[in-house]
């Protein structure tokens, strides 16, 4: 057997061998690792979709809104259900605002019957309500001696109109156009249904809206009244 001298010595063919043999593997065994597919990586983690959200429900009725008070706090409008109402904008520096009284006067005898009247503070017309709502509410008692339902200002006019005022503007019975100045009158009877529009210039005690909403109240009665099935 042929003798190969390594640092002086001979070294036999089978330990040549076997070192050409580990050599070998050793080899192989890189060649698989670097020929394999890369492994991979476990997908990360998402967080899962957010359920979507219901779709706003439609109003139907002014029932159906929720508006601030004068005092900031939340009124459920379905609180004035079976009453007949009187929306109105108002404002502190108008020339309709001495309707402030006839408003009071026209609440205070009817209110037993049934009547409120919902006054809403806007700017939207002459910068004629421009103070804050303890400004308003303190100029209504003590100029006026309000006691109506008061309600945080808002707009009624615009791409910042109120939600409640954009739904009444909807309504046939509304005529489809936004109040053209302060002290709109919209009559919503008990049902929260827009019933009639009367302009800033029908005072409060001007027989057309009187008798609306003797009308209205009168059917009130009677529907009360009616033995229940």
């Amino acid at each position: 057997m042929p003798c190969c001298l390594i640092n002086g010595s001979c070294t036999s063919g089978k330990i040549i061998g076997g070192i050409l043999l580990a050599t070998g593997i050793v080899a192989a065994i890189g060649l698989t690792r670097a020929t394999a597919e890369p492994e991979k990586s476990a997908p990360a983690a998402t967080a899962p979709a957010a359920e979507p959200k219901p779709e706003t429900k439609a109003a139907k009725s002014m029932h159906d809104f929720t508006v601030k008070n004068i005092d900031g706090k939340d009124v459920n409008l379905s609180d004035y259900k079976g009453k007949v109402c009187l929306v109105v904008n108002v404002a502190s520096k108008c020339g309709y605002t001495k309707q402030y009284d006839g408003l009071e006067a026209l609440y205070k005898s009817k209110k037993d019957a049934g009547f409120a009247i919902l006054g809403f503070p806007c700017n939207d017309f002459g910068n004629q309500e421009p103070g804050t709502e303890a400004d308003i509410k303190e100029f209504c008692s003590s100029k006026f001696n309000v006691t109506f339902p008061m309600f945080s200002k808002v707009a009624v006019k615009g791409e910042t109109t109120a939600p409640l005022y954009k739904w009444i503007v909807a309504q046939d019975a509304s005529g489809k156009t936004p109040p053209k100045w302060n002290f709109t009158k919209f009559l919503v009877d008990q049902n929260g249904q827009v019933i009639a529009r009367f302009d800033s210039n029908v005072a409060p005690d001007d027989a057309k809206l009187t008798s609306k909403i003797d009308e209205l109240l009168a059917k009130n009665a009677s529907a009360e009244a009616a033995p229940k099935k």
